[in-house]
């Protein structure tokens, strides 16, 4: 149930299926929910592939019975509105609908946005033509810079790559479209992951190319002008307009909030942070980030002092940064992100330990990476099954180590960024490291916290020092638990598994198995680095 404060309007009337003219004379549908009785009022923007109804529907409704007049439409190619589905047109699109809302004799001459994953990119894509009636935005698990996330580490996001087109590349036929393409975004996909070359797998899994998929395959190399129109990282330095931003710890877009929330800060923008135990698409999150909003709207849109507190978090609605650390920790705020660097670093140990101490002389830890038998993904940003999940099978796998720490004496709290260094060895060039971070409780059930990859081309059998960037976290490891790091070397299809080859990310089909070490003695101490927690506000 949604706690988001009591109705202002009487009554809403929604007009369906609006016709609104893009630049281009293409028809984008639109549905508009008037809080009556009928006047100028601000008005709220919602733009997504996704259809007009449940949630997008949901949040337009409850936005006119709370004081907004509030405008959900369908991008092209997408719930009927015509055209194909191109993501440097959404700019213009999206201006197009912010213009011909403020000439509507229900708008009173202000609009926020709001909406999360791919609707925050349509809120990015409209800040970065400067409407000037733009006054706020509510930004959700999506980041300004639309390549990072699919490469992270150099890894390919191959599960949600392939996954997105099912939800979207088949909606041209209206809400039946709509429902046919959510429908086989359900079908089971494992034979398209599998597929070999990485290009084709849109044939196998929808049964014909998809453009854009191919697009993003294509065009993998960092640098690649292909992504130049949709990155709006720009935007967040220059387009002065206020924004809160929801998060999640297991969504596969943090490490590109968290960027974008430290630029908006540093260039003086109005912006603050709230970071949930989500994943992208958990129900959670979109409550808070409704009741947020609407927080937000009011003080930027109806000029009212924020104090509307989601009710799970702590009442202070006006502080920059809020946390939910993991674990039992509860909401903690933060003067800002990330949090003043302390840093304890754990070393991994002979055996299989884990512990403060350098590790004593030994040999390495080897094992077989091979890519017809990938490592598979198990929970984390995955979008589907994503979050923490129960890792025990995984680490019965002889592709994967673990080194544990003893149980600890009393309760450790880690916020902040995390980080792995680790000495390895590949008898490869190209080899992937996954590393992972897991809380132990004490029946042994190991619960993923974070992870991160890193994708090396220059590999040899002699020890190189590899830094992991593990996903920013916020956990507290109750006394008693144990702390486990895992390495592995991918985690399919959560990211592409290295093929070992070397070929192109869209044409390799060659399988090459590689031997991968771990070094940890005096020499070479590989280690995770856990931040220590600032002091809360």
């Amino acid at each position: 149930m949604l706690r988001i404060g009591p109705p202002l309007a009487t009554d809403v009337v929604a007009a369906r299926d609006v016709p609104v003219s893009a630049p281009d004379g293409v028809s984008l549908l639109t549905d508009v929910y008037l809080a009556m009785p009928r006047r100028p009022l601000p008005v709220i923007l919602l733009r997504s592939p996704y259809g007009r109804g449940g949630a997008n529907g949901i949040a337009g409704r409850l936005f006119a019975e709370r004081g907004y007049h509030a405008v959900v439409q369908s991008t092209r190619g997408t719930s009927g509105s015509g055209g194909k589905v191109d993501f440097d047109k959404e700019a213009t699109d999206g201006r197009a609908a912010a213009d011909w809302i403020v000439e509507q004799d229900w708008c009173d001459g202000s609009m926020g946005t709001f909406g999360g994953s791919y609707l925050t990119f349509t809120q990015y894509a409209l800040a970065s033509t400067r409407p000037p009636q733009l006054r706020a935005m509510a930004v959700a698990v999506w980041g300004a810079e639309r390549r990072a996330p699919y490469f992270y580490g150099g890894s390919f996001a191959l599960g949600r790559a392939l996954a997105w087109p099912g939800a979207v590349a088949n909606q041209e036929g209206g809400r039946a479209g709509s429902l046919r393409g959510r429908l086989r975004g359900r079908s089971d996909l494992w034979p398209a992951l599998q597929h070999l070359p990485i290009r084709e797998a849109d044939t196998v899994a929808y049964g014909h190319p998809v453009p854009f998929y191919r697009d993003w395959v294509d065009h993998d190399q960092p640098g690649d002008p292909y992504w130049t129109p949709t990155d709006f990282r720009a935007v967040l330095r220059e387009a002065g307009v206020p924004v809160t931003m929801t998060a999640g710890w297991y969504d596969l877009f943090l490490p590109s909030m968290l960027a974008d929330y430290q630029e908006l800060r540093a260039s003086g923008q109005q912006a603050r942070l709230r970071i949930g135990a989500w994943h992208h698409s958990s129900p959670g999150l979109f409550r808070y980030a409704l009741q947020d909003a609407l927080d937000w709207f009011g003080t930027y849109l109806r000029g009212r002092p924020a104090g509307l507190a989601a009710p799970t978090a702590p009442t202070s609605p006006a502080a920059p940064v809020r946390v939910q650390v993991m674990g039992g920790g509860g909401w903690r705020d933060l003067d800002d992100w990330p949090p003043p660097p302390a840093v304890a670093r754990w070393h991994l140990q002979p055996g299989g330990g884990l512990a403060a101490a350098l590790p004593p002389a030994g040999e390495p830890d080897w094992y077989a990476y091979d890519p017809a038998d990938p490592t598979p993904s198990v929970g984390g940003t995955s979008i589907s099954g994503g979050g923490p999940k129960d890792n025990r099978a995984l680490e019965q796998r002889a592709d994967v180590l673990t080194y544990t720490s003893e149980p600890l004496a009393a309760a450790l709290e880690i916020t902040g960024p995390v980080a792995a260094e680790l000495y390895v060895g590949s008898s490869l060039p190209h080899a992937d490291f996954f590393a992972r971070l897991c809380d132990v409780d004490p029946r042994g059930r190991s619960v993923n916290v974070t992870d991160g990859i890193v994708r090396l081309t220059a590999a040899t059998p002699e020890p190189q020092l590899a830094r992991v960037e593990l996903w920013p976290t916020a956990h507290r490891f109750p006394a008693g638990h144990r702390i486990r790091f895992q390495v592995s070397s991918g985690a399919h299809p959560r990211y592409a598994r290295n093929l070992g080859s070397g070929e192109p990310l869209a044409t390799g089909t060659t399988l090459v198995a590689a031997r991968q070490a771990v070094f940890h003695d005096p020499a070479r101490p590989s280690g995770v680095l856990l931040p220590l927690p600032p002091p809360t506000i």
